[in-house]
Parts: structure tokens; sequence; C-alpha cells
């Protein structure tokens, strides 16, 4: 058994800063999302059995009035904002297609 647990936080701004962009049907950004993706199918060709994703979320929490700038989203580029639901969406999917 191989189990990796992700960052897909991480993932997703390292996939929109690295990989060109790429529109769906309706012109929405999704360059982030395939990327990401594209490294979990690798991970599995590489041999991983499980794989968890976990991505951050706007929290309140004490954290917000120690740092005023904390996870609110604040600078961070819309198209990539966007991406998290359709990320979110995806991978139970890719999951879903592994269990067949």
């Amino acid at each position: 058994m191989e189990v990796h647990l992700i960052d897909g936080t991480y993932e997703l701004f390292r996939h929109f800063y690295a990989v060109p962009s790429a529109k769906d049907a309706t012109g929405q950004e999704i360059g982030a999302v395939r990327g990401v993706l594209h490294s979990m199918l690798a991970l599995t060709r590489e041999g991983a059995t499980h794989i968890g994703v976990a991505t951050d979320h706007v929290i309140e929490s004490f954290r917000n009035e120690l740092w005023s700038g904390y996870k609110t989203g604040e600078g961070v580029d819309p198209e990539l904002l966007a991406q998290f639901p359709l990320l979110e969406e995806a991978l139970p999917h890719l999951g879903s297609w592994f269990g067949r």
C-alpha cells in the first residue's frame, strides 16, 4: 500500500503559476485544476494506492485577530480562487473513476 496526503492548496497555486492557461467551454480558467488532476494521475501510475487531498478555506479564528490578512484570500488572483471549488468537485470523480 502506498498512501499520499496532498496539500491541495499548495498544488493549486503551484499549477496556476506553472502551467499554461486553459479555459473550459464557458471561458472559465481551469489550467490549475487540470494540472493537479494530472499530478494525481501520475501518482497512481507511480504506484500510489490511496491519495488524500486537503485544501484550505477562509476560516475565521483567533489568528485573524493576530494577523489581519490571515486566510482572507485578499490579493489572490480571482481566476485562481475560482478553481478551488472546481478542484474539490473534480477530485471525488477522479477517485470514483479509479474505483471501477
